[in-house]
């Protein structure tokens, strides 16, 4: 397989998908969307600004919908040297539709994708080397759990080629998940019909399995805010990563 140059984060624009209504997470966080939830005292897209940000990532589009109005006045068209652009849903397009809307907005050939209510500790320069190296048009981050059947599982061959996913509650025991986070080529989302309801995870990854789409395994740990449990933990997992951080520096 043929490998394209090195990517440069710093050329690439990053889509953070901030639109979700937050459903389960309503009985701790009513008055505002996921990713204002607080955590420690900030809101929790300010960690995910913070990791694009060390990643010397420039230019980010926030993808919003439920309580938009709440995410533009917290964070306005900057955030340290990330240049802040809004993407709003007027209707719910779910994660693939809100991706094609928030294309018109991007202005690279490579798009950096995160799920506003996770947080991976995934290195992202790493991830980036990556997906030149195997010359993917989709790359997912993997993160490796002990039970997948509250995620379902991403398998992969011995080449990291992404294989097959695995449905929610159909699988258990360790394996590989998806985290949240994609370097996609931007022709890919070109294709993605323009106004539709569509799911990224389960209208269009299962399609484009039969292309050039690979997982990047790491030790990469995964904290998803989509839960009060979750939630809860939320703090001490990113206080850890922070540690871990400042050791490693």
């Amino acid at each position: 397989m043929s490998s394209q140059s090195s990517i440069d984060l710093s050329h690439v624009t990053a889509i953070v998908l901030a639109g979700g209504l937050g459903t389960r997470l309503r009985s701790v966080v009513a008055d505002r969307p996921k990713v204002l939830a607080d955590v420690a005292g900030r809101p929790f897209l300010a960690y995910l600004l913070d990791k694009l940000l060390a990643a010397e990532v420039q230019h980010v589009v926030l993808s919003t919908g439920h309580m938009a109005d709440l995410i533009e006045s917290a964070f306005g068209s900057a955030c340290g040297s990330l240049q802040l652009w809004y993407s709003r849903e007027s209707a719910p397009l779910g994660t693939g539709g809100a991706l094609r809307l928030a294309l018109d907005q991007v202005n690279s050939e490579q798009v950096l994708v995160l799920n506003g209510d996770s947080y991976c500790t995934v290195d992202l320069q790493a991830f980036a080397r990556s997906h030149s190296r195997t010359g993917a048009a989709v790359s997912l981050a993997l993160a490796h759990v002990d039970d997948t059947g509250r995620y379902g599982r991403v398998e992969v061959d011995s080449a990291g080629r992404i294989t097959g996913f695995a449905e929610k509650i159909a699988t258990c025991g360790p394996g590989w998940i998806n985290a949240g986070v994609y370097l996609i080529q931007r022709s890919m989302l070109e294709q993605i019909p323009q106004g539709r309801t569509l799911s990224l995870e389960r209208d269009l990854f299962p399609v484009w399995i039969n292309g050039a789409m690979f997982g990047y395994q790491s030790d990469a740990r995964l904290l998803d805010i989509g839960t009060p449990e979750s939630y809860a933990e939320a703090a001490s997992f990113l206080a850890a990563q922070a540690s871990q951080v400042a050791l490693r520096e």
